[in-house]
């Protein structure tokens, strides 16, 4: 079963502003793609950096809705103390290549998990491909392509 990951971006996209198309059809993915995790075809990882950003979301039925999703379908491995000093060392080498500190957290994570990493985040999409990341990063309209979801 194929692991993904996707960042908080894209977990909140079914609460955005629909009436762009862009945010229409990502959320249709997004909706495909969770649709996948429920049927098993897909294991969805998740990382305490999802919840320090769940939690700081204003909207009380949107965090708790992402809450629940994460709780409920979210696969997580304990790192050891090894483990945990790569993720560090991983995340801090890729603030200093301008990555934001939750967005290197999670491609740290989904670097760490083996897992495709999805996000709506064109920017960070970019980064990612300028920067050796050891794992398939792309945007849930693609992905879903890709996969051929329906």
């Amino acid at each position: 079963m194929k692991k993904i990951y996707l960042d908080v971006c894209s977990l909140c996209r079914p609460f955005d502003n629909q009436d762009y198309a862009r945010i229409s059809l990502e959320t249709d993915a997004v909706n495909l793609i969770l649709s996948g995790v429920r049927n098993s075809k897909y294991r969805l990882m998740k990382s305490p950096v999802h919840f320090s950003e769940i939690y700081a979301i204003k909207d009380i039925f949107e965090r708790n809705e992402l809450l629940r999703l994460l709780e409920y379908y979210g696969e997580s491995f304990n790192p050891d103390q090894s483990s945990k000093k790569i993720l560090k060392t991983r995340t801090e080498e890729l603030i200093s290549k301008q990555f934001g500190v939750a967005d290197a957290a999670h491609v740290a994570f989904s670097e760490y998990y083996g897992s495709v990493f999805i996000t709506c985040d064109d920017k960070l999409l970019v980064l990612c491909g300028k920067n050796n990341i050891s794992v398939d990063c792309q945007n849930p309209v693609i992905f879903s392509e890709k996969e051929n979801l329906k």
